[in-house]
């Protein structure tokens, strides 16, 4: 491993950013690179898909206000196509992995960096911190923070210690790592970063998790929003399943479990109730149970919940979405593979 000191010269740094539809949000995620406290050169490189809304122009005028701000194309509008564009374009050693969602704190690159450095690591990353406008939004930040919502990975979590890792939010990572081992892979579309850190560790180098390194994440504003983007989720992580079938946490399966259950629980047990199934056949139909407990979990979720009844079942409704969208969406990507799947919430 590399020992750096923090006196040590550091690298210069090129943020790339793919971006979609972000009108809402690239302003405020732009601005949060520009306020870095970095003591040495930067860019950022925006890899611009086709926009129907005024990212564009919101593009041009920060570009305007700021010569290192520059946009390059992405006609196919699919994340990892607009990464590695974005990294090819890009003049600096290091390469700082921004979505349009996300903001970072001032100190993000130079602690980054600082530990890359340290340790000898490929790429280190942080915590995903979720906030949220009050009403969906809100509920789903809580969610994406909760062990219930995103089934307990290690950048979901404050809780856990720095060290090597599975994977790691977004990244700060070694270009000369990225052209290595071709980049991100163009034909996954969603679970890129994980598919990508599975071949830097294959490849023998180390990913770290630093948990001081919080990134605040928008989530999407409403449930169809939310359920298009999970469903496109699950679908990419089935077919990464497919893919990978010895590499995979365990974690990953609960949702599927969940719609399985609840879909034979509709069919069975209404026919065992009216005597159309055999009794035996009440044994499989105790599979019922499953889907029941998980409705009573969400009722005294939506009880318990903070800011009363309606915030409860607010959290409880982004639960559920979460969860058969990503479950209905893994079975399909496992079954017969993505294909062309892509996330529609962003369009």
């Amino acid at each position: 491993m590399t020992e750096a000191s923090d006196e040590q010269p550091l690298p210069g740094v090129s943020y790339v950013m793919p971006v979609l539809n972000e009108a809402h949000y690239i302003e405020s995620a732009v601005t949060s690179i520009l306020a870095q406290r970095y003591p040495a050169p930067t860019e950022i490189v925006l890899s611009l898909g086709p926009s129907s809304d005024d990212t564009d122009a919101i593009v041009e005028r920060l570009h305007q206000r700021d010569p290192r701000i520059r946009a390059i194309h992405n006609p196919a509008g699919h994340i990892p196509h607009g990464l590695n564009l974005a990294i090819r374009d890009s003049r600096y050693p290091v390469i700082v992995r921004v979505d349009a969602h996300t903001e970072l704190p001032a100190d993000y690159t130079l602690r980054a960096v600082r530990t890359m450095l340290r340790t000898g690591a490929a790429n280190v990353g942080g915590i995903m911190a979720a906030v949220g406008r009050p009403g969906v939004q809100a509920a789903a930040a809580r969610a994406y923070n909760s062990r219930l919502g995103l089934g307990g990975g290690a950048y979901h979590s404050a809780d856990v210690p720095a060290g090597p890792a599975e994977s790691a939010y977004l990244g700060v990572m070694r270009a000369e790592v990225l052209a290595e081992i071709g980049g991100y892979d163009e034909s996954v579309r969603r679970g890129e970063d994980w598919e990508l850190n599975h071949r830097m560790r294959s490849a023998g180098h180390l990913v770290w998790l630093d948990p001081q390194l919080k990134v605040t994440y928008w989530p999407r504003r409403d449930l169809p929003a939310l359920a298009r983007q999970f469903y496109s989720t699950g679908v990419w992580r089935g077919e990464l399943v497919r893919r990978l079938r010895h590499a995979n946490p365990v974690r990953f399966f609960a949702p599927p479990l969940v719609v399985v259950a609840t879909v034979l629980s509709v069919v069975l047990v209404p026919l065992w109730a009216a005597g159309v199934l055999p009794g035996w056949w009440g044994l499989f139909a105790l599979v019922g149970l499953g889907p029941v407990a998980y409705l009573l979990l969400l009722v005294a979720i939506a009880l318990a919940g903070g800011g009363g009844l309606a915030g409860g079942a607010r959290y409880a409704a982004v639960l559920a979405t979460m969860h058969f969208a990503w479950g209905a969406g893994f079975l399909r990507g496992a079954a017969h593979g993505a294909r062309d799947a892509v996330d529609t919430s962003r369009v």
